[in-house]
């Protein structure tokens, strides 16, 4: 591809982001869902716009949009937040995991499906998408208790997920008379070392950063951490979403004399989050969506079931108002790339059930790529926490 072609490429997917601002504005569409929706449009199974070459970028792209997303996730976990809502936050968090899990792999099962598969596919369903909810939460200009919430089990259910996937992968693989303990060991490790590195940064980096003056500084500083949690994290092998949600709290917590770095990715994370979208849907397989079928659309009802009923049950016990808890399941709908990156690792364990796994999980997650930030919105609307004032529950 020539250089020419590669800025005309981008140019037009950075203005067609501008675009999806209006859009969403006049549609009342989440504008990760117009940007999917438009990378479908362009990508392979559609007009085919997008050179080859671009999407070698795509890793490139996630890694750091989504380290970026996890810093300010992690940022949204402060003291003063926590005393507030963190109760809710983890007994939800724990809840909504567990309770899709055990939901999904119960009606898999009582369909007919090998226990094998339902539990790897019950694994599968419990990850998340943080970047879609926390662009459909800035786009609806959200404030409220539900918002903060919403944010801090988004930061904190991803770590939940690792661990039941990593336990029902090692279930999974005793029942095959295979060998379970280096799963569950990889899945140790990848906590506890976005943990450290999380940590590793952080620390220091609460009490360096923010001692130059106010403008560029500050932003080369918030930059250069985010890239470098993302860097150690693919090359230790383990999760950047992980690693850069502890590196948002360390600062959030000790940095007691700025804020500054989370303003600056703020201001530049944007144009990043289009790309990374746009590619996203450029890389979708819609022949995977048709391909899912009786057992796909099972598991998409059950997993949108579970989450209604996690949040719920998890929201009561935390000490939710009844409003929150009956809307938090469907805000925590959408599901995105760990959720792939899980179906990948059960694929590459059980490769007799490899086209299977990635068949729904890949189609599945199409689904909920689309719709899932839609029901995000309408959960934020509904508890009245849109800017446009619109009342709960109508």
């Amino acid at each position: 591809m020539t250089s020419h072609m590669l800025f005309l490429v981008l140019g037009g997917v950075l203005l067609i982001g501008l675009l999806t601002d209006e859009l969403g504005r006049q549609t009342r569409l989440p504008r990760v869902t117009l940007l999917i929706m438009f990378g479908i449009a362009i990508g392979p199974t559609g007009l085919d716009l997008i050179p080859a070459e671009l999407h070698q970028w795509r890793e490139f792209l996630a890694a750091m949009a989504l380290t970026m997303v996890a810093f300010l996730l992690g940022g949204q976990l402060s003291l003063t937040t926590l005393r507030v809502h963190g109760k809710v936050i983890l007994s939800a968090s724990l809840i909504v995991i567990l309770a899709t899990a055990v939901i999904v792999g119960v009606g898999l099962i009582a369909i007919g499906l090998s226990v094998t598969m339902a539990l790897l596919l019950a694994g599968i369903s419990t990850a998340t998408a943080p970047a879609a909810t926390r662009d459909v939460v800035l786009q609806a200009g959200a404030k409220g208790p539900f918002m903060s919430i919403l944010l801090g089990i988004v930061a904190v259910d991803d770590a939940w997920g690792i661990i039941v996937f990593s336990l029902l992968l090692v279930m999974a693989k005793a029942l095959a008379g295979q060998g379970g303990l280096e799963v569950l060991l990889q899945g140790l490790w990848e906590l506890g070392g976005a943990v450290t590195i999380g940590l590793a940064l952080g620390l220091p980096a609460a009490f360096l950063t923010g001692r130059l003056q106010k403008g560029e500084p500050i932003q080369l500083e918030a930059l250069g951490l985010v890239f470098v949690c993302a860097g150690l994290a693919i090359w230790l092998g383990v999760s950047y979403l992980l690693a850069g949600i502890v590196l948002g709290a360390c600062i959030v917590n000790l940095a007691k004399h700025h804020n500054r770095p989370f303003h600056e990715i703020e201001h530049i994370e944007w144009p990043f989050m289009v790309l990374f979208f746009v590619l996203a849907g450029a890389s979708v397989e819609l022949n995977l969506v048709v391909e899912i079928g009786f057992i796909g659309a099972v598991y998409i009802f059950l997993r949108l079931f579970g989450r209604v009923v996690g949040g719920w049950v998890g929201g009561k016990l935390g000490g939710a108002e009844n409003l929150h808890c009956r809307w938090l399941g469907l805000a925590l709908t959408p599901q995105a790339g760990v959720a792939l990156g899980m179906s990948l690792v059960a694929a590459n364990q059980f490769p007799s059930h490899a086209q299977a796994i990635l068949a729904v999980t890949i189609g599945s997650t199409v689904i909920f790529e689309l719709f899932g930030p839609i029901l995000t919105m309408l959960a934020l609307r509904k508890v009245g926490e849109v800017a446009d004032g619109l009342p709960p529950g109508k």
